[in-house]
């Protein structure tokens, strides 16, 4: 499979919703899936690495198909307000090479206790 950028995610997606009569669902549809969402990524993690062990009888989901159903209503939220979630990204990154800069440490960065 190959790569594909957030415009080309974007358009894919749009052209998938497009060929419904319903379109997308409204803003606030929107933030209840994709709270529902994160919500059963939430069961997923605490399955593979808590302390909540699967019932024989639930489905058999994973983290990746929970956050491919989260990066799909991220995109439809996107798409239906007229986000480019590229320029979105180079928003966000920008905020946090700016501002958080100097919030973590870096990987590079020499320890206290280092004599060199």
């Amino acid at each position: 499979m190959t790569e594909k950028s957030l415009a080309e995610m974007q358009r894919e997606v749009d052209a998938y919703i497009s060929q419904f009569k319903e379109g997308y669902f409204s803003p606030l549809a929107m933030l209840a899936r994709m709270s529902e969402e994160v919500g059963e990524l939430a069961r997923e993690v605490n399955h593979s690495f808590g302390e909540k062990p699967k019932k024989s009888d639930e489905d058999d989901n994973s983290i990746e198909l929970e956050l491919g159903d989260i990066l799909f209503i991220t995109i439809c939220f996107a798409n239906s307000l007229g986000i480019d979630l590229a320029e979105a990204h180079d928003k966000v990154m920008h905020k946090f090479n700016t501002r958080d800069k100097d919030r973590w440490t870096r990987i590079d960065a020499k320890s206290d206790g280092d004599s060199q």
